[in-house]
């Protein structure tokens, strides 16, 4: 049947490959990859001969208007990464995208996802989550991305690099340190690790061996508790009162932080007034 292949590969250990996967690289017309040197020696691996073509973040535009030739002339087309499931932080979006508004199918094979697979392992809440991708490259972006999402009810998950995972923890240790989290390093691979505690734990962990920083991390952030929400508006909401009072009547300060905050206009006037008392 003329399809797009959506196939997940092994992510570290061959084994995980599924009998299905192989069967659909060996029947599609061509399969379309990141690399195809390194594609080339997993199928090689697995006993595939179909034809790659490279499918990455420079020319996945390009491709588009050959994969729909190929699925219109009858063809079966196969998408892979370099490792896991495609389109989850690599290419391919462009690809299913065109294929679903041409009307072709685009069929799920399923398998490896190092979102999934630390998810599963960690130990924390995983009824709920966001997977949030890489985190910026420059410090300060990082910084404010991942204090965004430091409130978060749900779980959240991270790919980071070899190159900034020192700093990320060294960041998650000022900002929430009392927070489960878990790290997760080369996944399904021979040096495999991983450790949960307070990021204070986690990095000493981490640094403990010269070895644990190198590779490909996962990393998870437990969701916040209530009250760790409710802790930071109440101080968010004194230092907008600080500076408020000083410009408007206490009962129209106390009205703009409840809009900003949602806390109570009454508990908000008493402080002021309190606060005026004091001084």
């Amino acid at each position: 049947m003329s399809a797009l292949y959506i196939v997940a590969t092994p992510i570290g250990n061959l084994e995980d490959i599924s009998v299905r996967a192989v069967k659909t690289l060996q029947q599609v017309s061509v399969v379309f990859c990141e690399d195809t040197r390194h594609s080339k020696m997993l199928l090689d691996k697995i006993g595939v001969e179909t034809k790659l073509k490279s499918c990455h973040e420079h020319n996945e535009q390009e491709r588009v208007a050959e994969l729909c030739d190929l699925l219109a002339a009858g063809a079966s087309v196969a998408l892979i990464s370099d490792a896991g499931t495609p389109l989850i932080s690599d290419p391919g979006y462009r690809l299913v995208l065109a294929a679903r508004q041409a009307g072709f199918d685009v069929l799920a094979v399923p398998g490896c996802c190092a979102v999934i697979a630390a998810l599963s392992v960690s130990g924390l809440a995983c009824h709920e989550f966001q997977f949030a991708g890489f985190l910026p490259h420059k410090k300060q972006a990082r910084q404010k991305v991942l204090t965004a999402r430091l409130h978060n009810m749900v779980t959240t998950i991270y790919y980071e690099s070899v190159h900034r995972i020192k700093e990320t923890l060294t960041l998650l240790v000022e900002l929430v340190p009392d927070r489960e989290i878990f790290l997760a390093k080369e996944l399904t691979k021979q040096f495999e690790q991983s450790k949960k505690g307070k990021p204070e734990e986690v990095l000493q962990w981490l640094l403990a061996v010269p070895e644990r920083l190198k590779g490909e991390f996962v990393l998870i952030v437990g969701p916040s508790e209530q009250s760790e929400i409710g802790a930071t508006i109440d101080i968010v909401a004194d230092r907008l009162l600080a500076l408020l009072q000083k410009e408007l009547p206490p009962k129209r300060a106390a009205h703009v932080v409840s809009e900003v905050t949602g806390v109570s206009k009454k508990i908000l006037y008493q402080r002021l007034v309190r606060s005026d008392a004091d001084s």
